[in-house]
């Protein structure tokens, strides 16, 4: 049988998820391995260095550097408050002592004898990595974090923005194809992921933060009500760290474009539940997808796929086309000719043919669609 192989977002009723939690720099493990954890449960804590603050203290006493180290007050590694008074003159005569108080509070890191500053050192920051997602601790990374497996529902989406927050999944929409309107959006979704249909407009955006929701998920957004909503336009970067009070998850793409069906029916079979969402994503090389992953306590055989491979193109794999004229169109693959065929373009490329869940069949190149894992 034909086969081909290309990348594809996952979107399953059950998969055993295994999520990877580590420090951005050596730290303490909290954990061990068969630990039973929560979202909430810090896997792992380090502390950053404080910021330092630089002070021209021998400017503001009017003295050469070599004489700092005589009049300072506070000595090195001595803590100091903001506005203590850090250092003092001679004066003239002990009269008319000129006092330097310090501009921020911390420890005293440094005094130079050659440039005539000091700096301080601000209180260490503390950094804890949550568990995000319940579940088991498989495996302990020594001093880095831990990785958690649940058994749960996966959605992956397209693109997000926004870090990781976790709330009861909220229908806003009563289907794929309904655009999801600020009328919609209740009071009562507070703390909820509010689940859409087709593009979330920006006045459902702006409500959706109003009432202090955690996320807002639905099939596609405007690219300019994005720019509005985050204030600046997005590169190619990591997104996940903006602080922009709510995370956005689309799962098609760019446009008036309507949530797959089975991606909308898994997350309204799941309403009520808690769901764990992460907006990160990153198109570059290491391609990291948002996603939202809804724990199963009690959860179903798996599905045998018979031996299917991820990426893998073969008769009857469900795929989302992802290039115009059919971009954001879902199907199942009807046929993979072996020959290249000769595009409108006049060039020859791969193609297959995709069977559309509306109905018809459409020959698109190979480079053109994406598969829907289960």
């Amino acid at each position: 049988m034909a086969k081909a192989y290309t990348p594809g977002l996952k979107v399953s009723d059950h998969a055993l998820h295994r999520a990877r939690r580590v420090l951005p720099t050596p730290g303490e493990v909290r954990v061990a391995p068969g630990d039973r954890v929560q979202g909430s449960t810090v896997v792992a804590e380090t502390f950053l260095e404080g910021d330092v603050t630089p002070m021209k203290v021998a400017n503001l006493l009017a003295c050469q550097p070599k004489d700092l180290p005589g009049l300072m007050l506070k000595r090195v590694g001595e803590a100091v408050a903001k506005d203590e008074v850090l250092a003092r003159s001679k004066g003239v005569f002990g009269l008319m002592k000129t006092e330097v108080k310090a501009s921020a509070a911390g420890t005293v890191e440094s005094v130079s004898d050659s440039s005539g500053l000091v700096l301080i050192r601000g209180p260490r920051q503390p950094v804890q990595v949550l568990a995000h997602v319940p579940g088991r601790v498989v495996q302990v990374l020594a001093s880095e974090g831990a990785v958690i497996e649940t058994d749960a529902a996966l959605v992956q989406g397209i693109f997000g923005v926004g870090g990781e927050v976790r709330g009861p999944i909220a229908l806003a929409c009563r289907a794929p194809e309904e655009e999801l309107h600020e009328d919609l959006i209740k009071p009562e979704m507070k703390g909820c992921v509010i689940v859409g249909g087709a593009r979330m407009t920006a006045t459902a955006i702006a409500r959706a933060k109003a009432v202090g929701a955690a996320a807002v998920v639905s099939g596609g957004i405007d690219d300019a009500d994005l720019r509005d909503f985050l204030g600046h336009d997005l590169g190619v970067a990591i997104t996940g760290s903006e602080r922009c009070g709510l995370t956005l998850i689309i799962t098609e793409g760019f446009g008036e474009i309507a949530m797959a069906r089975r991606t909308f029916a898994l997350l309204a079979g799941h309403q009520g539940r808690e769901a764990c969402v992460n907006g990160a994503t990153q198109i570059r090389a290491g391609v990291m997808r948002p996603e939202i992953v809804v724990p199963i306590e009690h959860a179903p055989a798996k599905v045998d796929r018979g031996g299917a491979v991820d990426g893998e193109l073969s008769i009857g794999a469900p795929v989302r086309i992802i290039r115009d004229p059919h971009f954001g169109l879902i199907g199942k693959v009807a046929g993979l000719p072996e020959r290249p065929a000769l595009l409108d373009s006049g060039s020859k490329a791969r193609v297959l043919e995709v069977c559309l869940e509306q109905g018809g069949t459409v020959t698109v190149p190979r480079a053109n669609v994406e598969r829907i894992e289960g």
